[in-house]
């Protein structure tokens, strides 16, 4: 039977005699059926076999070639293809397959065109160095330095790297894949690389028309003269911080506060010296009190949904806290990492302090990376009065610029009716998840505190019972199937209790949610004990 015959009836069988007669597949009588599976049985069964003589024939050919290799000098040339088929009796496809067998173990390499050749000899493998001497170069320097420059990102990698397989990212800074705007993305980044000079060389100060846009956001008298885009988040607060602090200064910090930021203070020179929050923000109180201790002249703060306590800081108190800095001669870096990222629930925003603030005592950082992708990488910094050239030229001497198609990027996508609706789905999402997580510790983690819930940003700060390990607690979760954030790296100094901060943007939805929840309970059975 030909071979297309034999698949139409095989088909035929499969519908017919087996299962029934489908609908519209004509009946094939049972002896024909059991001729033509025979018949393909048979075929099956030959070609097999055919198979497994082609592999057994490329191994004896393998073999019989690495015996002859002896005979040949590094470089010496095998017998053509085709010679070897006449020799071995064998097929092209054997000969080729046993030549890319040798190819694999290093034994011979093939040249386009020229054919094969017995390999060289790999040349012995380089002397392993001696770098202890980098242990006294890199620490010489410093021997004299008031605060080492000493550089840990065990803080910011945390929320960086990506968990094992399995594990669920309880510890993660970004959003989600199925939570960036990705289309849009794209198709912001075709458009751009389609404007005239999309890939030449952009001002230095950024992109006059992002400048403007950041400008608004902003709000207030801010305008695009006194913004400058930078690369990031990070990356502006780096700047920020090298420009308004020398070597071996004082730097004020919230406490509890991003760990990202102690590690470019620290990274500096600089001293962080803690200043306490509580759900209202920063105690302007203990601010105007470590200002006069140490005489720092430079104070960072989250004012909106502070990382990690989620807390905004007060109407009452933001112009108390630029009050407090200017009479101290002090600049507020103002880090409004997460303006873009609220809940469905939550209220009227307030503005930037930097709209609010006339003398320049602040100086604005807004990043876009949260809201859209971790490699959308453009932010702004916003300053007033001299201060703005010193922030300017260090950026420059540091980075150049912002490349111009990430710029132009940007430009489209928020731009584009894509972006609203963007942050509109993200609002409601963020409001669906945080209520899942928050609604499963309350079940089944009563004895984690949760003192703030927060109507923006991506996380929640838990207090843990008195005693507990919060790095144990960690490697038990990690052992469950769960990443959290430990607290410990979120003070500057000695913490007054342990925490544990819980993403909930960084999973797949909400079953992932509930169940990293669960798996965190078994952790804390672990640690804890189940008695709790």
């Amino acid at each position: 039977m030909a071979g297309a015959a034999v698949g139409e009836v095989a088909a035929r069988v499969a519908g017919g005699v087996a299962g029934g007669v489908a609908e519209g597949v004509p009946a094939v009588p049972v002896e024909v059926a059991c001729g033509v599976l025979t018949a393909i049985a048979v075929g099956s069964v030959a070609l097999l076999c055919a198979l497994m003589q082609e592999r057994s024939s490329v191994l004896e050919l393998a073999e019989q070639l690495r015996r002859d290799l002896d005979r040949y000098s590094p470089g010496g040339k095998l017998p053509s293809s085709r010679v070897l088929v006449e020799r071995f009796r064998v097929s092209p496809v054997t000969v080729s397959r046993a030549l890319a067998q040798l190819v694999a173990e290093g034994l011979v390499v093939t040249r386009p065109g020229a054919g094969a050749f017995k390999a060289r000899p790999r040349a012995a493998a380089e002397p392993v160095g001696d770098t202890s001497w980098q242990e006294v170069a890199l620490s010489a320097d410093g021997a004299l330095d008031v605060v080492p420059r000493t550089v840990d990102a065990s803080g910011v990698t945390v929320c960086l790297a990506a968990p094992p397989p399995g594990v669920l990212e309880f510890n993660g800074g970004y959003l989600h894949a199925s939570l960036e705007p990705e289309r849009a993305l794209a198709a912001a980044l075709a458009r751009a690389g389609r404007r005239p000079g999309a890939w030449g060389r952009p001002p230095l100060d950024g992109l006059p028309e992002l400048r403007e846009w950041f400008a608004r956001e902003i709000g207030g008298a801010v305008t695009a003269a006194e913004v400058l885009i930078a690369g990031g988040g990070q990356s502006a607060l780096a700047t920020a911080l090298r420009a308004l602090a020398p070597p071996g200064a004082p730097v004020l910090v919230e406490s509890p506060t991003y760990p990202g930021m102690l590690a470019i203070a620290r990274a500096a020179g600089l001293r962080p010296v803690p200043v306490p929050v509580d759900p209202d923000g920063v105690r302007p109180d203990l601010l105007a009190d470590a200002l006069r201790a140490t005489g720092a002249r430079v104070f960072v703060c989250q004012p909106l949904f502070q990382n990690p306590t989620g807390a905004v800081l007060a109407p009452d108190r933001r112009a108390e806290v630029l009050r407090i800095a200017r009479a101290a001669g002090a600049f507020v870096v103002e880090d409004d990492y997460v303006r873009r990222l609220v809940h469905a629930d939550c209220g009227p925003l307030p503005r930037p302090l930097a709209a609010d603030d006339p003398d320049g005592v602040v100086v604005h950082v807004g990043s876009l990376t949260k809201a859209t992708s971790p490699s959308l990488r453009v932010s702004a910094l916003a300053a007033r009065g001299p201060v703005l050239e010193r922030l300017r030229a260090i950026q420059i001497v540091d980075t150049f610029f912002v490349p111009r198609p990430l710029q132009e990027a940007t430009l489209e996508l928020v731009g584009s009716p894509a972006w609203p609706r963007h942050l509109r789905s993200l609002s409601a999402e963020l409001k669906t998840r945080r209520d899942t997580m928050t609604g499963a510790l309350a079940h089944h983690l009563p004895e984690l505190a949760l003192p703030h819930i927060p109507s923006g940003g991506y996380h929640l700060w838990l207090r843990l019972p008195d005693g507990t390990d919060d790095g144990l607690l960690t490697g038990a979760a990690l052992r469950a199937g769960v990443a959290i954030t430990p607290g410990r790296p979120y003070f500057s100094a000695e913490p007054p209790a342990a925490h544990v901060r819980l993403s909930f943007a960084a999973v797949a939805g909400t079953g992932e949610i509930t169940e990293g929840v669960r798996r965190l309970r078994a952790a804390c059975d672990e640690v804890l004990g189940s008695g709790s």
